[in-house]
């Protein structure tokens, strides 16, 4: 057994992410790099290309080629000229959670179109999970919106969030009835504050039945984009305090990578398979 050096590619519907990781001989991972960049109106590819090369120099690998194994994980197509292989989203959420927070028994992940709670054990082997059916008022890129309306950075919206003493209660069924009630709030002259913790506890509410229905326990670590909202963490701790036995709600520093770890772990795996089937496969061929 050797030490081997992957890359994990997880391209999401509003950003691509990048991670190089290190497998050693006794299985533990250790992350060389973590890149991404927003889509936005680019081709995906393009956008892969540029992250994929950052992410590599950061990780000082060479090239593509010094890699044992390029993994995919999403919306895979968009890295079929440069992958090895692809791993389905939600098992490389798993696997890669567990890697960033190995306490945690439940993953939950919440993108830029939907939120998914995966409940897994201890070797990262999904046991149950469920994702979310309605539209796109629980998601990331809700946030995104209505804190481009209220004009405010969403790397500050949960600080904002957290100051406020009270929440403007807001339509949690549909984004586009969510969005009618904030413009009506702004023009009521309702503080920001309020408003951002209204969105919060309104989809802390769809993320907490979202964990029952998965019967997601704890310790539960967010994933995703909405992963480092500290706003959103705070409204699904006070509300899934009313449950008695309430589970802790963790994030990592690269809890939006862990998708992209998780598949360049899931490959790394697959290549030692792949390396202790081969001299098996040899010896049949001289057979």
């Amino acid at each position: 057994m050797h030490r081997l050096t992957t890359a994990g590619i997880d391209i999401g519907s509003s950003a691509i992410k990048v991670a190089v990781v290190d497998e050693e001989a006794d299985g533990q991972i250790t992350v060389r790099s973590a890149v991404s960049e927003r889509i936005r109106r680019r081709a995906p590819a393009q956008v892969l290309g540029l992250i994929f090369e950052r992410a590599l120099a950061e990780a000082r690998v060479g090239a593509a080629a010094d890699l044992a194994y390029i993994a995919s994980t999403g919306e895979g197509d968009v890295a079929q000229g440069l992958r090895t292989g692809h791993f389905y989203g939600m098992t490389s959420h798993a696997r890669g959670g567990l890697i960033l927070e190995p306490r945690a028994r439940t993953v939950l992940d919440v993108g830029a179109l939907y939120a998914r709670a995966i409940q897994v054990d201890e070797h990262a082997k999904v046991l149950s999970y469920r994702m979310t059916s309605q539209c796109a008022a629980g998601t990331g890129q809700f946030v995104e919106n209505i804190a481009r309306y209220l004009g405010v950075r969403l790397d500050e919206v949960g600080d904002i969030s957290n100051a406020a003493q009270r929440a403007e209660p807001v339509s949690g069924i549909c984004a586009v009835l969510a969005e009618t009630d904030v413009i009506n709030m702004v023009s009521r002259g309702i503080a920001t504050g309020e408003i951002l913790r209204g969105i919060h506890e309104s989809i802390a509410q769809q993320l907490a039945k979202l964990l029952r229905a998965a019967r997601g326990k704890g310790p539960v670590l967010m994933t995703g984009g909405l992963a480092a909202d500290a706003g959103l963490r705070a409204a699904l701790t006070r509300r899934l305090g009313e449950d008695d036995k309430a589970p802790e709600i963790l994030s990592h520093p690269r809890s939006l990578y862990a998708g992209a770890i998780g598949a360049a772990a899931w490959g790394a795996f697959r290549h030692r398979k792949l390396e202790r089937a081969a001299p098996i496969d040899q010896e049949a061929g001289l057979a």
